[in-house]
């Protein structure tokens, strides 16, 4: 089996390359991320091709943010599909609304707390209220913890203070902006490697460009897993 604490984003084109990418790492990789530049390319056809054809796991990375009814119609919708993981925003009427749209399925909703490839000056930018951005990290996974969300996607510098969040006990932390030592960092601003994240307390690291953009993809997950299995 497959170590699925590697979630591989298929962050290409369409369906037909994430396909490609999917063969190439055959059963190195038993869970993949399929994210909003992927909806237009046939991405809920391909979590259908993947789930039911290739026993995959999805994450579907949508990151929804509405009116509650607008948010609880959308996730109850989605939860139709055979996926494990669903990203909102997460504020507290959200999470609660997509909460309630996933109602009688294994869906689980994550709550974004502040997106890995921000900084201070960007939350300036967007009138966002001042502090650190760790603070504010920890602050709006408790929010969203207390709502109901079943974890929270942060950065891989934010996940030990998050772990240690009373309202954290049995939820997940899944860790974008995940880099092997030496991987360009690309558009990230918090990174951490992958065996660094798994011992800050996340429970799955999401990994792309350093894998799908990869000579060899199934060398370079492997590499990854082999370094998860030493952490």
């Amino acid at each position: 089996m497959p170590d699925d604490r590697l979630i591989v984003a298929l962050d290409v084109p369409n369906a037909i390359e994430a396909l490609a990418l999917t063969t190439k790492l055959g059963d190195a990789v038993g869970f993949y991320k399929i994210g909003l530049g992927m909806l237009t390319g046939g991405g809920l056809g391909l979590a259908n091709e993947l789930t039911a054809e290739h026993g995959k796991r999805i994450f579907l990375d949508m990151k929804l943010f509405d009116i509650g009814a607008t948010v609880e119609a959308a996730v109850r919708g989605l939860s139709r599909f055979d996926l494990e993981f669903l990203t909102v925003h997460g504020d507290p009427h959200v999470v609660r609304a997509a909460k309630q749209g996933a109602a009688g399925s294994d869906l689980k909703i994550l709550a974004v707390t502040i997106l890995t490839s921000l900084d201070r000056g960007d939350l300036d930018d967007g009138l966002m209220k001042p502090g650190d951005v760790a603070d504010l990290v920890l602050e709006r996974a408790a929010r969203a913890l207390e709502a109901g969300a079943d974890g929270v996607i942060a950065s891989p510098q934010e996940a030990a203070a998050i772990r240690a969040l009373p309202e954290a006990a049995g939820r997940l932390i899944v860790t974008p902006g995940v880099r092997p030592a030496g991987a360009a960092l690309g558009d990230q601003k918090r990174v951490a490697t992958p065996a660094g994240a798994i011992r800050s307390g996340a429970d799955h690291i999401v990994v792309g460009r350093p894998i799908w953009q990869a000579a060899d993809p199934r060398g370079a997950a492997q590499a990854i897993l082999d370094e998860l299995a030493g952490a």
